[in-house]
C-alpha cells in the first residue's frame, strides 16, 4: 500500500508523496507517479541525478542578480525580449486572474538562435534569452535546463508506462521538440500582502519545481490547502492542463498557490516541459477518470478542458497574453500584420 493512502486511512492530514526515482523497479515507480498523479497531481521525486553543484550554482548568481540595483535589473525588462518574451519583470509585473503577484522574476527559455525554423517562423515564446550581467549566469542557466530537460523526458516516459500505453508515446505525439520554458522568481522578505502568487493551475505537462528551505507552496486537495515543504534533494512535480486534458481527467492540473510568511526572501525555479507549440491535443483512446470528476468543470478560470481543441501553442498563447496583457496584444498585433 502506497505511503500517502497510508496517511489517508489513518485519519492525519495527507501529504504528497516522495517517488525516489532511482528504484530499479520501474513498474512499481510509474504505478507510484499514477496513483500520485491522479490523486494530487503534485508529488516529490529524489534520486533524479541532479547534482547538487548545478542547482547551487544558478541559486548563487540568481540571487546576485536579485540583490542588484533595479535600474539594472530593469536593463533586461521584458520589453526588450521581443516575442522570445523573455527578461526580467518587477513586483506586481506579472497577473495572476488580473490580480498582480508580489513577486518579481525572470523569464528564460530554450536559447535558438535566429537560423532556427520556430525563430524564423516567428513563433511567439522562442528565441533568445536575455541573460543577467552576473558572471557565469547564462552557462548556469543552459545547464539547469539541459539536466531538467533530460529528467522531463525520463518522467514523461515513466507516465506513460503507468498509464499502460508505452514509454515512447508522449515523445512520438508531442515532446518529440518540446516547448522549454524556465522562470526564477524571487518573493520578496515583506509586502502589503502575504499572497506571492494566486491560485492557479499550469498550462502544459510537467512542470519541475526547485525551492529553496524558505516554503510557501501550497497545493488544493479536495477542500484543503496542503503545505508543501522543502525536502532536501528534492524537486517538486506538478501536472499541467494538458496532461489533464489528454488524460480525459484522469490526472489532475492541480491549483496552486504561494504565500511567504516566513519574513524571509524566497527563491522558486519552475521549468515548464510542454508539448510541442505546433502539437495538436488529441485525449488518449480509453484513458480516464476512475471516479466522477466534478471540478473538470468548475475550474477557477471557467474553463471546460474537455472543449479545449486546436494546438498547444494556441492555448498557451491565450493564457501567457492574460499573465502580461501588453505583451500579448504586442505579439498579437504583430502576427496580424
Amino acid at each position: 500500500m502506497h505511503r500517502f493512502y497510508l496517511v489517508m486511512i489513518i485519519g492525519m492530514s495527507p501529504h504528497l508523496p516522495v517517488i525516489d526515482l532511482s528504484s530499479t523497479a520501474r513498474d512499481r515507480v510509474a504505478t507510484e507517479i499514477d496513483l500520485a498523479a491522479s490523486e494530487f497531481g503534485f508529488f516529490y521525486v529524489t534520486g533524479h541525478n541532479i547534482e547538487t553543484r548545478i542547482i547551487e550554482s544558478l541559486l548563487e548568481r540568481s540571487r546576485t542578480f536579485f540583490q542588484s540595483p533595479e535600474e539594472t535589473k530593469q536593463r533586461i525588462h521584458m520589453s526588450h525580449g521581443g516575442r522570445a518574451w523573455r527578461g526580467y519583470f518587477p513586483v506586481g509585473g506579472e497577473l495572476t486572474s488580473g490580480r498582480p503577484d508580489l513577486k518579481e522574476g525572470l523569464y528564460l527559455g530554450e536559447e535558438l538562435s535566429e537560423d532556427d525554423a520556430r525563430v524564423r517562423a516567428g513563433l511567439p515564446l522562442h528565441g533568445r534569452n536575455l541573460f543577467p550581467n552576473v558572471p557565469g549566469f547564462s552557462e548556469a542557466v543552459l545547464a539547469y535546463m539541459s539536466a531538467l530537460t533530460t529528467l522531463s523526458h525520463e518522467l514523461m516516459a515513466l507516465i506513460g508506462r503507468g498509464l499502460g500505453i508505452g514509454e515512447n508515446y508522449f515523445f512520438d505525439r508531442y515532446t518529440r521538440h518540446p516547448t522549454v520554458l524556465f522562470r526564477i522568481f524571487n518573493y520578496p522578505a515583506s509586502t502589503p500582502d502575504l499572497r506571492g502568487v494566486g491560485e492557479h493551475t499550469d498550462y502544459g505537462l510537467l512542470t519541475l519545481l526547485y525551492q529553496d528551505d524558505v516554503g510557501g507552496l501550497q497545493v488544493k486537495h479536495g477542500s484543503d490547502w496542503l503545505d508543501v515543504p522543502y525536502v532536501p534533494g528534492s524537486f517538486v512535480i506538478n501536472l499541467g492542463d494538458m496532461l489533464e486534458r489528454l488524460t480525459s481527467g484522469r490526472y489532475t492540473s492541480a491549483l496552486h498557490r504561494v504565500i511567504n510568511t516566513s519574513g524571509r526572501a524566497r527563491i522558486s525555479m519552475p521549468f515548464f516541459f510542454d508539448p510541442a507549440f505546433d502539437a495538436t491535443l488529441q485525449p488518449i483512446a480509453g484513458v480516464g477518470p476512475a471516479k466522477p470528476r466534478p471540478d473538470l468543470v468548475a475550474r477557477w478560470d471557467g474553463l471546460d478542458l474537455r472543449n479545449v481543441r486546436g494546438t498547444y501553442g494556441e492555448y498557451l498563447i491565450g493564457k501567457v497574453s492574460k499573465v502580461f496583457p501588453e505583451l500579448g496584444r504586442d505579439v498579437f498585433k504583430a502576427s496580424r500584420n
